[in-house]
């Protein structure tokens, strides 16, 4: 199943791409900065601390021991273990700091990409699967942890270590040194081969972890096993996920043995050079060259050996980090996509909110694709009024309803709230302004008195009761084992439509909006439910500006205004008695309901 929506952003070609974004990773570290370069400390003192072992060796063999200095040989000995002493407390207290640096980056990376994906709009999750979204988060992000928590460090150490030791190497005998990096440009060469490679597939292996993710969460919801059961679809969605899950476990082989051989052979060669340095120098000296005294040739292959573990560490080190800038790349395509609805660098706040709510010449559209949405809207609804929008199904009801909440924003024209421009008002002041009760209820998986608090964290249990009493609910609540500390379940399939639709009003009228939007509340409820729901609805609309998206008729004919909508367009507008009057849409759609109306 592959995922319905593919990033906007496409990046560029890799190689020209891959600098910016790794400036783009180094600025992540930028905050911790006085902590790395404690780091950067560190691994320089545990670098120059292990290569002054070798020279201590040295001076064992060709001094100490050779002219039974005895003094001098403790001297030495100590020193060495004092060095190993050294190495290994530099090395915890570097993790310890290095570990903690890549978790608060990690840290701030979830959380950045959680922000950004709050202040999307709606379009764009009406469009992308919830099971893409959250293996960007997940597996992603996650994915990095090694990267982020001691890859860098590894780098700088390594690095360092390299560095020291090469020079090291040069001081004791530039000869054996040059014959000891002959190969090296070819490592180089072959590690960066290897990183595109596992670069290339990662990418792959991301988007095949993140079509799982999709279909684990849509197949595996409570929604999607009854859907799932009742078509008898169980059997074909498993094998479903196994393909899945087969071509996953291909791109994790190919992933794992990109370039094991490659590698391999290097560190084959890097493991045999000691005995190249032994026969280098047997050879110079059986040829009449210059001499080199066994302590030089035993500090020598003891810094080659030493040189090896982070030579080998360094090569794949930049694998890793080839490999990682392709979870980088998908994070940062969520973090670089635009943000449709902004608040203004001054936005207005309003205090206390009459409720008044005015559409001034309106228009809409998703894309600039299709056609308009909504076409030249003028409506007005008073404060403390309602204004009802009924028509057929895509007729734009509901969208017009979301264009108050800023769910959407206009695409010409303006909403205004008490006269101000909604597009111009802060959030929290909108937030606080108006409130939406769906047909598409949702609950969380927590108890009724946590999902009632959502819409007011503070609120006392007194509130709560006195909220869900004005929803016709608590009674069933309180008849519950647990009363408000049932658990709710999955999407609150413990309770049924009506009762979720009744603990919806119950969190909305705890929030107390001077504006309410209800997108067809009763729609997909039996006429007795519906009633129980309706009087809810109605002790929440009392003395507030309600817009109610309906096509239930019978929910709408108590409104001061009636709005037919047909193809974005107004086509009637005027109370039920008037409309009724004209016989034109509006009569042809209460007639439709009524014979549509069960029969006893």
């Amino acid at each position: 199943m592959p995922p319905d929506h593919e990033p906007p952003w496409t990046p560029p070609d890799g190689s020209k791409e891959e600098p910016r974004q790794v400036r783009r990773i180094l600025r992540l570290f930028r905050p911790y900065r006085g902590r790395l370069a404690i780091v950067g400390l560190l691994v320089g003192a545990a670098s120059l601390v292990s290569v002054a072992t070798p020279f201590m060796l040295k001076e064992i063999l060709d001094v100490a021991i050779p002219q039974g200095r005895t003094g001098l040989l403790s001297l030495l000995a100590l020193g060495m273990i004092l060095s190993a002493v050294l190495t290994s407390v530099f090395g915890v207290l570097q993790t310890l700091i290095s570990t903690t640096v890549g978790q608060r980056v990690m840290h701030d990376l979830r959380t950045a990409v959680y922000g950004r994906l709050q202040r999307m709009s709606l379009a764009f999750f009406t469009r992308t699967r919830t099971g893409e979204v959250q293996s960007r988060i997940a597996n992603d992000i996650g994915g990095m942890q090694a990267t982020v928590t001691s890859t860098a460090t590894s780098l700088v150490s390594n690095l360092t270590s390299v560095v020291a030791t090469i020079v090291a190497m040069v001081v004791l005998d530039w000869r054996l040194t040059v014959v000891s990096l002959l190969l090296l440009p070819v490592f180089v060469w072959i590690s960066r081969r290897v990183g595109k490679e596992r670069r290339r597939i990662t990418t792959q292996r991301q988007k095949q972890m993140a079509t799982m993710a999709a279909t684990v969460t849509e197949s595996l919801s409570v929604s999607g096993i009854l859907l799932g059961r009742t078509m008898g679809r169980s059997d074909s969605l498993t094998k479903s996920f196994a393909d899945e899950s087969e071509e996953l476990v291909d791109l994790e082989v190919r992933s794992n043995m990109a370039g094991r051989w490659r590698m391999a052979v290097i560190t084959i060669v890097m493991a045999a050079l000691p005995a190249v340095i032994y026969w280098t120098a047997g050879m110079a000296l059986r040829l009449g060259g210059p001499e080199v005294s066994i302590g030089t040739i035993v500090a020598f292959v003891s810094l080659q050996q030493g040189l090896f573990r982070p030579a080998v560490s360094l090569l794949s080190t930049g694998v890793q980090i080839q490999t990682s800038l392709a979870l980088f790349q998908r994070i940062f395509e969520y973090l670089d996509l635009p943000v449709d609805i902004t608040e203004r660098a001054d936005p207005v706040r309003l205090d206390r909110v009459k409720g008044e709510v005015r559409f001034e010449n309106v228009s809409f559209g998703y894309d600039d694709k299709g056609g308009p949405v909504l076409d030249a809207i003028d409506l007005t609804v008073p404060a403390g009024g309602s204004l009802a929008l009924v028509g057929s199904t895509g007729a734009g009801k509901s969208t017009l309803g979301y264009l108050v909440p800023r769910l959407y924003d206009v695409t010409g024209g303006r909403v205004t709230l008490d006269g101000v421009d909604v597009r111009d008002l802060d959030f929290d002041t909108l937030a606080r302004a108006v409130g939406v009760v769906s047909q598409e209820t949702y609950l969380f998986h927590a108890s009724v008195a946590d999902n009632l608090r959502f819409a007011r964290p503070d609120a006392t249990d007194e509130e709560l009761y006195q909220a869900a009493k004005a929803a016709q609910i608590h009674d069933h609540i309180a008849s519950l084992p647990d009363g408000y500390d049932t658990v709710v379940g999955e999407r609150g399939h413990r309770f049924s439509g009506g009762e979720k639709q009744r603990l919806a009003i119950a969190r909305t009228i705890l929030r107390d909006p001077p504006v309410l939007i209800l997108d067809e509340a009763t729609s997909a409820l039996d006429t007795r439910t519906e009633a129980a729901v309706q009087e809810a609805i109605n002790a929440l609309s009392a003395d507030r500006t309600t817009l109610t998206i309906a096509h239930r008729l019978s929910t709408v004919r108590r409104a001061d205004q009636i709005v037919v909508l047909d193809s974005g367009r107004v086509v009637e507008l005027g109370t039920h008695e008037e409309l009724l009057e004209r016989d034109g849409r509006y009569a042809a759609l209460v007639r439709r309901d009524a014979q549509l109306e069960p029969t006893n």
